[in-house]
């Protein structure tokens, strides 16, 4: 009786789950088929895949053009991507000379190198400002040339994903310390700071950023005394870094308003000055919390740089609206514009990835 119980026993012991709720199955039941909306909700859009799907990776792959003329394209049924080859030195560099370009390349992989450099938490220093005011300055010198034996290049041929990347990178890089110097100035105990801290934010965030493109391209030049100049992508390059300066800080200040008051009081009672206080206690924890919202700015800003299209910049949007003019490439616009939106996507999907990877390590070994 005994030995037939615990051999009764150490059969149940092994027994293994049902098929139904582990692996594929199990996943598929606890996600997609858990409830009756549910699983409405996903057998209509298994439908819509099935509709939808199969027309389009016959345009896309299966009756598409890759090497050919536009000729080939206009006798087919698919999709035309040889436009993306035949257009591709445009879409990157703009109006740049052919001859030049390498120096294009050159500044973008310094950008992206720079960035690359500066995702590391420890790098996060005082020295770090120095590197992006030095990669910046190198990038400045390599597109305009007249030294060091480069061409001398007017900035109004710099253009395409070249312009789009030197506005979004450098405006991202000098917004975000601009905004938490914003925030912390609306939230300080002196009323002329704060007043010119209020006043900035709520002007700048009541106009659109197309109001403050044209008066930095249209109504600036203006003010300036007569025989001087302002480049026009520096003017635009301003107006960009004020505007999301602008939101930054509000994502900031309301980090800042969610911190206890002990952390306050505790660094108070460790003798810790305001500087040293908002610099080791409260900016590190504030920050952490408006991860996500400011990553949403930043994707927001870089998004927003194919706005200077309307003051005449050739940033990748007009870059590839320009390529559309022609008449041999007239009728292929959706493989332009399917182009520029994977390049769009590739960009924001990095930030959106790295700033996950942060909130995950910035959350390791807390207790939730």
């Amino acid at each position: 009786m005994n030995s037939s119980l615990i051999n009764s026993k150490s059969q149940s012991s092994t027994l293994k789950p049902p098929v139904t709720e582990t692996g594929a199955v199990g996943w598929l039941k606890a996600n997609l088929f858990n409830s009756p909306l549910n699983t409405v909700v996903t057998i209509l859009i298994l439908f819509l895949f099935y509709k939808l799907l199969p027309p389009f990776i016959n345009w896309a792959f299966v009756n598409s053009v890759w090497v050919g003329d536009p000729s080939q394209c206009q006798a087919g049924e698919g999709a035309c991507w040889t436009y993306i080859p035949s257009n591709i030195r445009f879409i990157i560099f703009g109006l740049f000379p052919a001859d030049e370009q390498w120096r294009g390349l050159l500044a973008m992989l310094i950008m992206v190198g720079t960035v690359f450099y500066s995702r590391k938490r420890d790098r996060w220093r005082l020295s770090l400002a120095y590197v992006w005011i030095g990669s910046t300055t190198v990038v400045a010198i390599i597109l305009k040339g007249g030294i060091l034996g480069l061409e001398p290049v007017e900035s109004t041929r710099w253009g395409g994903l070249l312009l789009t990347l030197m506005l979004s990178v450098v405006g991202m890089a000098a917004a975000y310390p601009l905004g938490i110097v914003l925030a912390l100035a609306r939230r300080s105990k002196m009323p002329a700071i704060r007043t010119i801290a209020v006043f900035y934010i709520e002007i700048i965030r009541g106009v659109p950023l197309i109001s403050m493109l044209f008066m930095s391209a249209v109504m600036f030049p203006l003010f300036l005394p007569e025989g001087i100049t302002i480049n026009k992508i520096f003017r635009a390059q301003v107006a960009i870094i004020m505007f999301t300066a602008a939101y930054i800080a509000e994502v900031v200040r309301g980090g800042l308003q969610a911190m206890p008051k002990g952390q306050y009081e505790a660094a108070e009672s460790l003798g810790l000055n305001y500087f040293q206080m908002m610099k080791l206690v409260i900016l590190p924890q504030a920050l952490k919390i408006v991860i996500p919202p400011t990553v949403g700015i930043l994707i927001s800003a870089f998004k927003d740089t194919s706005l200077v299209a309307i003051i005449s910049l050739y940033d990748l949007l007009k870059t590839c609206q320009s390529t559309l003019s022609d008449p041999k490439w007239l009728s292929f616009s959706t493989e332009a514009y399917i182009f520029i939106a994977v390049i769009y996507f590739i960009f924001c999907y990095a930030m959106s990835s790295y700033s996950r990877g942060l909130e995950k390590e910035l959350s390791a070994g807390q207790s939730h």
